[in-house]
């Protein structure tokens, strides 16, 4: 995406409508609002606590504050937490040392480094575990680590955002997130609006992608009135991410005028599917599950299925099963440990 920089600094103007920042785009009051926020603490040092529902645009809202702020110039470095194993977060976030552990077969700077002067996004940071949170804190205050297997002490400048998709304080009160981190963490919170409630941002945003694309193609598809009119109706559970897919979808299927209906309608039956617990029906194979199965088997057959569903793409099976990626890589670790222990 192309992206429309301009100067929060030299501006006395109200925002402009549209306003394009690192690939945010939209007119709506509540992105509007978002925009006032990231012009206020983008040019400050504050942590920034960013929530939303997945494919709100976080990401892109960090880069934002990121690229209004004195350290702009300086690297910009996003880790999702929930995408590495337990074992091997401190390790991504700190570094560690060759010959620290096994396969560790050369040193390695860890975010904190990369990012150093710039900006680190921890992205879906109630998913790291507890322990890490802690040790993360630490650093927050101290802005000092080691790296692992290391008795050199690292310096830490950088600005964190963190970022999740869950309610903060229910984080906290479910034991996902401690309390003192989100204090750290949440100095200036900004939370983005879902796609859904932002009126006619869908259609901006539509427009927007589909030149994107004709712009690469070559060509000069448009949307039908049908298919606009789907825009504003559908509820767009996955946000500007579900919305951007389908457009791209429409446009490889086809030809000058895209029409949005089938793909809206599969998608949304594959969903409610999904939720009310339905079998997977798949050409892979539809899980049929044999009255008196012990639970423990159930469950394990339904992720697999799943997993097997999203051709091995943790993160679409963990939303797909309603659990969080941690969750599910625990899932899976607990079956290797019993295959293991059952080899013995």
């Amino acid at each position: 995406m192309n992206t429309v920089s301009y100067n929060f600094a030299d501006r006395a103007s109200p925002l402009p409508i549209p306003v394009a920042a690192c690939g945010l785009l939209g007119e709506s009051p509540a992105m509007q609002q978002v925009f006032r926020l990231i012009e206020r603490v983008g040019p400050t040092e504050a942590s920034v606590l960013l929530t939303g529902e997945s494919g709100s645009g976080k990401e892109l809202a960090a880069k934002s504050i990121h690229d209004c702020s004195p350290r702009r110039h300086k690297p910009f470095v996003a880790i999702n937490c929930g995408a590495i194993p337990a074992g091997l977060i401190e390790a991504e976030l700190f570094g560690y040392e060759k010959g620290s552990f096994t396969g560790a077969v050369r040193s390695h700077a860890g975010v904190f480094e990369r990012a150093h002067g710039g900006t680190l996004l921890l992205d879906e940071v109630t998913e790291m575990p507890m322990d890490m949170q802690t040790r993360l804190l630490r650093v927050l205050e101290s802005r000092k680590f080691y790296r692992v297997g290391a008795n050199t002490e690292y310096s830490s400048d950088v600005r964190v955002i963190a970022a999740t998709n869950r309610c903060p304080l229910s984080a906290v009160k479910n034991g996902q997130l401690r309390q003192d981190l989100l204090y750290r963490l949440a100095v200036f919170p900004v939370e983005l609006p879902p796609l859904r409630s932002r009126g006619d941002d869908v259609e901006l945003l539509a427009d927007r992608f589909l030149a994107e694309l004709n712009a690469q193609a070559g060509t000069q598809k448009r949307l039908s009135a049908p298919a606009r009119s789907i825009l504003k109706q559908h509820s767009w559970p996955g946000n500007v991410r579900e919305l951007k897919n389908c457009i791209e979808r429409a446009f490889i299927l086809g030809d000058d005028i895209l029409e949005l209906a089938p793909l809206i309608q599969s998608s949304t039956l594959r969903s409610a599917d999904m939720v009310a617990g339905a079998p997977l029906a798949s050409d892979r194979g539809r899980l049929d599950i044999r009255v008196g199965s012990r639970i423990h088997d159930m469950e394990r057959s339904l992720i697999e299925a799943t997993l097997d569903y999203f051709k091995g793409n943790k993160r679409r099976a963990a939303d797909a099963l309603g659990c969080s990626l941690k969750t599910l890589y625990n899932k899976l670790n607990g079956y290797s440990h019993s295959h293991e222990c059952a080899n013995s």
